[in-house]
């Protein structure tokens, strides 16, 4: 017979192994959870984010009137900051409130302007440091638009070379996205680098559709087509 000793570290190590057992269920169980409460999370924002895509869409591609698009982007605005509210810790809903201040800025001109293109800025910034690849790169791609779209100092915090800077670390993210080479495009063209330009507009119009954009994807590319004819027009002049 075995002795009470070997018996004791028998059942001793058959606990133990049991415990072992319950705690990698219970750890695996854990994961499972926090990997479906993450995925149910990423899909709470960017269904929030894509009601703010389609709104934007709409009022800068088919609202007509330039009073009209400042109050209904001013409307969106207080839904953006709801949405901000919600997913403090996301780069997504940060950028979405980025652009539409932008494009309401584009929309009110004046002294008004700057005030939102600043306030842009900041949330760009933010969302960069969170995660500088969300959205295909899209903070890049805002922030450097409104580098070079923006007065430079005194006036503005313009900047061309730091657009490029945010412009092509854009593209190293997304090289083949309509917005980033449609930006970059813009940006070359106004510096009158049109050859240049014209390889960076060409591939935003070949670019693919995005899922759930085709509002978007259209206005885009009317902008685009309408660059192209900007530079052909200056080009022969």
């Amino acid at each position: 017979m075995r002795s009470n000793k070997t018996i004791s570290t028998l059942l001793l190590t058959g606990c133990v192994a049991s415990f072992l057992l319950l705690i990698d269920a219970a750890a695996a169980q854990s994961v499972a959870a926090v990997n479906t409460n993450s995925g149910q999370a990423a899909t709470s924002v960017m269904n929030d984010v894509q009601q703010l895509q389609s709104a934007w869409a709409k009022i800068n591609y088919q609202t007509p009137g330039k009073d009209e698009q400042v109050s209904a982007f001013e409307a969106l605005e207080k839904q953006g900051e709801q949405v901000i509210a919600k997913y403090p810790d996301r780069a997504e809903p940060k950028i979405w409130q980025g652009i539409i201040l932008s494009t309401h800025a584009g929309a009110a001109g004046g002294f008004s302007a700057l005030s939102l293109v600043k306030k842009a800025k900041a949330l760009f910034e933010q969302a960069i440091n969170i995660d500088s690849n969300a959205l295909d790169g899209s903070a890049h791609t805002s922030l450097g638009s409104l580098y070079y779209q923006v007065p430079g100092w005194p006036l503005g915090f313009g900047s061309d070379k730091k657009a490029e800077q945010h412009l092509k670390q854009a593209l190293s993210i997304n090289p083949k996205g309509i917005d980033a080479n449609y930006f970059y495009g813009d940006y070359l063209a106004r510096a009158g680098r049109y050859q240049d330009a014209r390889v960076y507009l060409k591939t935003a119009l070949d670019a693919p559709d995005r899922p759930n954009r085709p509002l978007a994807d259209a206005g885009r590319r009317q902008e685009i087509r309408a660059a192209l004819a900007k530079i052909d027009s200056q080009v022969k002049n």
